[in-house]
């Protein structure tokens, strides 16, 4: 794993087109931008997680089947993992 250090509005770049940046810090929290092609699916780890396990009996879920599961598994999370107004999501 590489671990790199990043101060607010700094960013990093992966594969030329992946660009993560630091938006905000604030206590134990880090609020991070992701600018990625819509073919490349961006989720919150605990998210993606959930999608493996539910779509494995597909070889590769469909942006519909991420979409769906991501929705279900938000339901499911507690108050402080939940999304909230401060986040942006793409279409």
């Amino acid at each position: 794993m590489l671990v790199l250090s990043r101060k607010k509005n700094e960013s990093i770049v992966i594969n030329n087109n992946v660009t993560i940046v630091v938006v905000d810090v604030h206590g134990d929290k880090v609020r991070l931008g992701i600018e990625a092609p819509k073919d490349v699916p961006v989720h919150r780890r605990e998210v993606y997680d959930a999608i493996m396990r539910n779509g494995a009996t597909q070889e590769k879920p469909g942006r519909a089947e991420f979409n769906q599961i991501a929705a279900e598994v938000s339901k499911t999370l507690r108050p402080s993992e939940a999304p909230n107004n401060n986040i942006c999501y793409r279409k």
